[in-house]
Formats: C-alpha cells, sequence, structure tokens
C-alpha cells in the first residue's frame, strides 16, 4: 500500500493551507495539526477545507471530492413532508440558541461510539457564533428545541456542519428552512461536504472539487443580504409550502 505524506500545519494561524487541488489522498485528507483560531477556520472554509477529526487525534482538515452541495431553489420537498409544515406545528428562528443547537448536535447518537462535535470544537465555533461567522436554524414544537442545525456563513455561501432532531422529520424542516432562507437571501449553495442518502432525497449535487473551489472563490467575497440570520426569520413562513 502506498503511503501518501500529509503535511503538518505551521503554528501561526494564518499560516498557510496546502493547496487542494494538488491532495493525493482519495478521501480528501489535506492537512493535520494547527488550532482552530476563528481566523484559520475562516482562511480554511474561504478554500472548502474543513476539520473533522476524534478527540483522541490531532486536528485533521479535509476536502473531498467531489463535493455535496445543495442549491438554493432546488431543494426536493417530498409531499408528506410539505403536509407535516403546512400543519403549523412547528416554528423556525435563527440564531436564537446557537449553544444548544451544537450541543444536541454533539450528542452520541444510536450506533455510534462517540462524536466528533468535542467540546473543543463546540467552544471553536460558539467563538465564530459570537463573531458573528458561525449560525444555526432552531426548529420548535411548543417552544421546546426539537431539531436544528449549524454551519459557517462567508459572503453568499453557507457552509453546513452538523444537524440533530428529537422529533420526526425536524432536522429535514431544518434543512428545508435553511433552504427557503438562502434563497430569500441570495445564497449561491450550501456546502454539504459528503454525499449520502438522506441528502440524496432532499435533492443534492454533486460538484467536481475545481467547479466548487471556483464557485465558493467569488461567493465568499460577495456582502451577504443586509436582512440575512435575522432572528425571526421573515418572509421564510412554515405554513406556505
Amino acid at each position: 500500500m502506498t503511503r501518501i505524506p500529509i503535511p503538518q500545519l505551521g503554528t501561526a494561524y494564518d499560516s498557510p493551507f496546502p493547496d487542494p487541488a494538488k491532495t493525493e489522498h482519495p478521501e480528501g485528507l489535506l492537512a493535520w495539526g494547527g488550532d482552530l483560531h476563528p481566523q484559520r477556520l475562516l482562511n480554511a472554509y474561504r478554500q472548502g477545507i474543513f476539520p473533522w477529526y476524534e478527540s483522541d487525534s490531532p486536528i485533521l482538515w479535509w476536502s473531498p471530492e467531489p463535493r455535496a452541495v445543495m442549491l438554493p431553489g432546488q431543494t426536493h420537498i417530498s409531499r408528506r413532508l410539505r403536509r407535516t409544515l403546512r400543519q403549523g406545528r412547528f416554528r423556525a428562528r435563527a440564531d436564537t440558541d446557537f449553544d444548544n443547537v451544537i450541543r444536541a448536535c454533539a450528542d452520541i447518537r444510536s450506533g455510534q461510539d462517540g462524536t466528533w462535535i468535542t467540546p473543543h470544537m463546540q467552544g471553536a465555533y460558539r467563538r465564530l457564533h459570537r463573531l458573528g461567522h458561525a449560525h444555526s436554524i432552531e426548529i420548535l414544537m411548543d417552544d421546546e428545541l426539537v431539531g436544528g442545525l449549524y454551519g459557517v456563513a462567508i459572503g453568499r455561501i453557507f457552509f453546513a456542519e452538523s444537524k440533530f432532531h428529537r422529533r420526526r422529520d425536524a432536522s429535514k424542516i431544518a434543512l428545508a428552512v435553511l433552504m427557503r432562507a438562502l434563497e430569500t437571501w441570495g445564497y449561491w449553495l450550501a456546502d454539504c461536504q459528503v454525499w449520502n442518502p438522506h441528502l440524496e432525497r432532499l435533492g443534492v449535487s454533486l460538484l467536481s472539487g475545481n467547479s466548487f473551489r471556483e464557485t465558493i472563490a467569488d461567493g465568499v467575497e460577495l456582502d451577504p443580504a443586509p436582512d440575512a440570520w435575522n432572528r425571526h426569520l421573515h418572509g421564510v413562513p412554515l405554513e406556505d409550502w
């Protein structure tokens, strides 16, 4: 088996990442080491790179190809999910409970031995949230948080990280609300990182690495919509699907 050398990042938070277009790792492992300083994280996302690692390993940085993305205006909502949305049992908010959303996403789920959203990772994204870069969608039923997701927004690109549900369909509703909001706010795409069957049913697309990087390189330089991430999600009602 051929061993592929993986470079270590420099200690300075602004040290450069290897070029994702030149990685030889089949799953897109790009580098290891460094830290989760807010500026390093933002530099990574701007290049289509994200951290993912276990609690007992060094920080690992990834840029898989092809890239799974969802395009605003092209989300597939099943008839059953539309009926659920129209029933009015759920409400959606943005950025009202980021800490509890990321904590819920970190909960160990059935069939898992652990979580990659470690306390260290949670702290890093909470800092990004306080700086205005990380955001959450919260789904409530009877004022109880029952689903949601979080990610990082730069320019007109949203980099989705994780989602959770405590009621049936709540994570699907969070994703549907996100995509409706991104369409309203003029975002170009939501990065979903890697394909999975759940995303396939909601209309995920696959972009080549080069196409993905070219798109986000332009999209992250745009100014966000002035009404983006309004906590009450004005213009994004759940009952008119």
